[in-house]
């Protein structure tokens, strides 16, 4: 159901095998856990809870949301007597979309019947914060760009960052924006890496951070001249559709397949957010 690695001494990821490779991870302490994001559905989630409780046999006593979205907090009602932190956005989001969308999701699938949205107990602004296992640093790090509530979690001694959403193999801007999605980026490349554990996908080992960071940012670059271009035409919507992922060297089986519905995704909000309108499509039944 999950598939899980150890990336350092006592430090877990654990990846969907159900979700669009969604990554959660752990810290593992003498006598106690801390549990970074959880993960899309209930059941791969207590898979973690049973890893850490049952084989590992340790309490966990932190759950770290690195940012709102259901596929990384939704998990945090299955770690009972856990404190959970995050942003003070992210409880804020939590409270205004989480709470409403659960109540959707109840409706259309029995599997998020047992989910109940916890919100964090202890939250962060932009700032720094850190937390002690034994031996481990585990520092709080503002990086927003894919959400405003976005954190990462940089394990000091380990050089090892959890980095959520903000690194994905496709960058994801709707509920973001691409210029401080840019300056995380960058914040990210000004740490001492062994590895980053991106909120989906594979971990990215030290000599692919760079490069990696090239990558993300240039593709941002990519989707703004698509996005400028197609202003340009009369029919702006069908340039958007034109201009598929692999136009910007990726592939589209990224992500579980997801990587095209992302970046179409992308494309429609950039333009709405620079246009305020939809992007015009060509009609037939209009035209003809």
């Amino acid at each position: 159901m999950i598939h899980r690695e150890r990336v350092a001494d006592n430090v877990y990821t654990f990846q969907s095998d159900l979700y669009a490779q969604v990554n959660a991870g752990a810290v593992i302490g003498q006598e106690w856990a801390v549990v970074i994001d959880t993960l899309a559905f209930p059941d791969e989630t207590l898979a973690i809870r049973d890893f850490i409780e049952n084989e590992l046999e340790r309490k966990v006593r932190y759950v770290i949301d690195t940012h709102y979205h259901a596929d990384h907090s939704w998990g945090n009602c299955f770690f009972p007597g856990a404190l959970v932190i995050g942003h003070e956005l992210c409880r804020t989001f939590l409270q205004e979309y989480g709470v409403p969308s659960l109540k959707e999701a109840w409706k259309e699938d029995t599997i998020f019947r047992k989910t109940q949205i916890v919100l964090p107990h202890l939250t962060m602004k932009d700032g720094e914060l850190e937390l002690i296992v034994d031996d481990k640093s585990l520092r709080f790090i503002s990086l927003p760009g894919h959400s405003r509530d976005g954190i990462g979690i940089y394990i000091v001694e380990d050089e090892v960052l959890f980095s959520g959403d903000v690194w994905m193999p496709v960058p994801h801007i709707v509920d973001g924006d691409t210029d401080v999605m840019r300056e995380s980026l960058r914040k990210i490349g000004k740490l001492t890496l062994e590895n980053v554990v991106q909120g989906h996908g594979d971990v990215i080992l030290r000599g692919e951070i760079e490069s990696g960071i090239e990558d993300r940012i240039d593709y941002l670059d990519q989707i703004e001249e698509i996005v400028q271009e197609a202003s340009e035409n009369e029919f702006p919507g069908d340039i958007l559709k034109e201009n598929d992922i692999e136009s910007c060297g990726k592939s589209r089986i990224m992500l579980d397949g997801l990587a095209e519905e992302i970046h179409q995704q992308n494309l429609r909000h950039l333009y709405l957010e620079r246009f305020d309108e939809e992007p015009k499509e060509f009609d037939e039944s209009v035209y003809y």
